[in-house]
């Protein structure tokens, strides 16, 4: 499959005007989104990101009544042992201090990390949610992040299986997940980001480029009504009335 076009690439730069976007719609949304009770959410950078790219939704959460945390492990340069490892140790960390399993909201990279955090440690993990995450990618190659991702991959961990293998391949995720996507993704392929749905698994489609995920409004409104939910009574996303008309209908939409 080729990389996302050089048209797509170029409409990355919406992610700016999309910012004001999210300055402009917070107060508008905040009545909207069920309210947090404290419990824990970490928040994973993307692909040569920090946590200062999750700041403004960790800043939306927070003011829901959640208790948000960045990862504490600098840039995000791909899966290095130093970065696993620091990985495991803040989950750990996280999950002591706060005596309860976490939910995870992985942007891109991030989101990968989330759902393989997920499978080897599902009783720390309480729910996963992803950002234009490309999971099912087997070439990083097909990614517009390609030329990046092979300067660093040789300080990439042994144990980081590449080509990966695609997740529709492997058993099924043991957490209630959301995968966020976006078909004006300029970075990774749509396709790559979507799961086949089921029970406790949803694919929800925004309007917006990959760089602008972390403070989309409509993704700010999902994640917040996502979080909302009991793993016990999980039910798929339903967007209310008034804000139908900022997420396009992706009931059908399932991985290939």
């Amino acid at each position: 499959m080729p990389k996302p076009s050089l048209t797509l690439l170029a409409l990355e730069s919406r992610a700016v005007p999309e910012f004001g976007a999210f300055i402009g719609a917070v107060p508008a949304l905040l009545p909207f989104a069920p309210r947090g009770n404290g419990r824990p959410v970490l928040l994973l950078p993307g692909f040569m990101a920090s946590d200062t790219s999750t700041a403004p939704i960790r800043w939306y959460l927070d003011k829901l009544g959640y208790s948000s945390y960045g990862w504490n492990i600098g840039r995000n340069v791909g899966p290095t042992d130093f970065i696993l490892d620091a990985l495991a140790g803040r989950i750990q960390e996280l999950v002591e201090q706060h005596e309860q399993p976490l939910s995870i909201v992985g942007w891109s990279l991030g989101g990968i990390y989330a759902r393989e955090f997920a499978r080897l440690a599902p009783d720390h993990v309480r729910d996963v949610i992803t950002l234009g995450s490309p999971f099912q990618m087997e070439d990083p190659q097909t990614s517009n992040a390609a030329p990046l991702h092979e300067l660093l991959r040789a300080q990439y961990s042994h144990n980081v299986v590449l080509p990966r293998i695609p997740d529709k391949t492997r058993e099924d995720l043991p957490v209630p997940s959301t995968a966020v996507f976006s078909r004006s993704d300029g970075i990774v392929n749509w396709d790559h980001c979507v799961d086949v749905p089921c029970r406790r698994r949803e694919n929800i489609e925004v309007y917006g480029s990959h760089c602008g995920l972390g403070h989309n409004p409509a993704v700010l409104f999902l994640v917040a009504d996502r979080l909302a939910q009991s793993p016990e009574s999980w039910k798929p996303f339903r967007a209310p009335r008034a804000l139908r008309h900022i997420f396009p209908d992706s009931s059908h939409v399932t991985a290939r």
